[in-house]
């Protein structure tokens, strides 16, 4: 079944959003040379009201990245620095006591740097389990708890944070919990030579580009709503359904997975696919999302949410590899029905 048109006023809604995005992308790629794709998908998580978590060597551009995305989306932006001595109360905030007039003394909170709309959470997996695990809560519930009281947060609220690979010295793996807080892992690989030339030549002269805001906060909550607004085929949800489960290993769909996943997707994927195909199709100018668009998104979506099993490991098979090879044989199948 097809996709039921989207209202005059919605395609209107989309049209104008797809202008500015494209105004967006066009300021953001003075600052941040090449990686197109890695670009559409943290907007797209942007767009979606969700969390993105950057993964790659260092000297990548990542903080370049969302730093420049703090200008163009017209946000109020913080960053933390993560190293093994942070704390939690570094993020959130603490209350002090202080003697006002009169010699009465009473606490007073002073808000830590999680208080903002975009947080930019800078080599995450520095810090100690215990610190990562504060931003739980910020996560997916868009507030905090402070000595028992409940404090909103900035509205809309997105943590970008970057990673550096596992495998290198000195870093603390996420938890799975707040793995599965964030909507896409961006992958970001060493540029291309025509791309790292550019950077050469726009990175040491004289001034460094600067990009310009285009979007408010409150455009941003509006776009938001527009994408949830889009318009999904029925074969693009069933898509969605049959790629998630065909990558569980104790579902019937994902048997053949058995021996090398230790666990697969839950819900919370099939919920980033079905909203980051809608903001594929928008960055893309198209009024509703195809089965392709399911496709190109699984390895951002899924890669996180899974994991190997140490029979796996040592084959040397990789997530990326198994998600290429079940999407592959999903949606042929999808095609064939």
């Amino acid at each position: 079944m097809a996709a039921t048109p989207p209202e005059a006023d919605l395609v209107e809604a989309i049209e104008r959003l797809g202008d500015k995005l494209g105004q967006a992308k066009a300021s953001i790629n003075r600052r941040f040379i090449g990686q197109e794709k890695v670009v559409d998908l943290v907007l797209a998580s942007m767009l979606c009201g969700g969390h993105a978590l950057l993964v790659g060597l260092p000297g990548l551009g990542k903080t370049r990245l969302v730093d420049t995305l703090g200008t163009v989306m017209g946000l109020s932006a913080n960053r933390i620095q993560f190293t093994p001595d942070l704390m939690p109360a570094d993020i959130l905030g603490s209350e002090v006591l202080e003697t006002g007039e009169g010699g009465a003394r009473a606490f007073r909170f002073i808000e830590g740097p999680i208080f903002c709309q975009l947080l930019m959470a800078d080599e995450i997996n520095r810090a100690s389990p215990r610190t990562q695990s504060a931003l739980l809560q910020a996560m997916q519930e868009k507030e905090v708890t402070i000595a028992g009281q409940h404090r909103k947060l900035g509205k809309p609220f997105h943590v970008l944070a970057t990673q550096n690979p596992i495998e290198q010295e000195g870093t603390y793996p996420l938890p799975e919990a707040q793995l599965d807080r964030f909507l896409v892992q961006v992958d970001v690989e060493y540029p291309t030579r025509a791309t790292e030339r550019d950077i050469l030549i726009a990175t040491t002269g004289a001034e460094d580009a600067q990009s310009t805001q285009v979007f408010t906060a409150e455009e941003l909550i509006a776009a938001q709503s527009v994408i949830r607004r889009m318009p999904v085929g029925e074969a693009v949800v069933e898509a969605i359904l049959d790629l998630v489960r065909a990558c569980r290993p104790g579902e019937a769909e994902g048997r053949a997975l058995e021996g090398s996943l230790s666990w697969g997707p839950g819900p919370r994927a099939a919920q980033a696919l079905m909203l980051t195909v809608r903001a594929r199709a928008l960055l893309d100018g198209r009024l509703a999302p195809s089965v392709s668009d399911v496709a190109a998104m699984a390895r951002a979506v899924l890669t996180h949410r899974m994991a190997l099993s140490f029979a796996a490991r040592a084959r040397g098979e990789t997530l990326s590899g198994i998600i290429d090879q079940v999407t592959t044989r999903t949606l042929r199948l999808e095609a064939a029905a």
